[in-house]
């Protein structure tokens, strides 16, 4: 009886730190992870190895202190950072300790993804299609829906949101994998930026 009370208390005791702790997160990205701003992520159902390579990426500037943390800590041992440019997150991404960025990514990986209804270019969408299954689907499979091989989830992020990022890619601002790079590459030689746009389409219209 004793144990289980404990425990019991234990697990309130987690759940009410992890309410404080994504208290924060959800003023802008909205109720569970699920944002309601255009220009803001979602970040429901992100792989807990993608959320903290995220945040790991805005909390540290010092790539020598940023490795030296991820190599003695087991469980950051798939985390792949990358240099991510931001006006907000660094400031807030400072102020947790890994422990903490461990239980957000662990909550927000287990919420719901709530996709929101979007305006649609049919015929954009259908190219964009096209680009995804060519280029895309891969590494984000599912139609992009998928977060198992710890990339982002793109069926359903919004639009500008989307395409800001790809811009941020495509002008240096924010690091990637060798193999994203070359793809990338790939859509500016065949369709330029418009291929960008198509596929924002095509991922704004997949809502289940």
């Amino acid at each position: 009886m004793l144990l289980c009370i404990t425990l019991s208390q234990v697990c309130l005791a987690q759940d009410g730190q992890v309410t404080m702790l994504t208290s924060t997160c959800v003023a802008c990205h909205g109720s569970e992870g699920n944002s309601t701003g255009p220009a803001i992520p979602s970040i429901a159902g992100l792989s807990p190895i993608y959320f903290m390579g995220a945040m790991l990426a805005y909390k540290y500037d010092d790539e020598d202190e940023l490795e030296a943390v991820i190599d003695a800590d087991i469980d950051f041992e798939d985390v792949e950072v990358f240099t991510r440019y931001s006006t907000i997150m660094g400031r807030l991404a400072k102020g947790y300790t890994e422990e903490e960025i461990k239980l957000m990514a662990e909550y927000f990986s287990s919420q719901e993804v709530v996709r929101p209804a979007q305006v649609v270019d049919v015929a954009m969408a259908k190219e964009g299609k096209k680009l995804h299954k060519m280029h895309c689907e891969k590494c984000h499979e599912n139609e992009g829906r998928s977060a198992e091989d710890d990339t982002g989830v793109l069926a359903g992020q919004w639009q500008p949101y989307f395409l800001y990022s790809m811009h941020d890619f495509n002008d240096g601002e924010r690091g990637m994998p060798k193999k994203m790079k070359k793809t990338l590459d790939k859509i500016n030689e065949t369709v330029g930026l418009t291929g960008f746009e198509q596929l924002a389409h095509y991922y704004a219209s997949i809502q289940d």
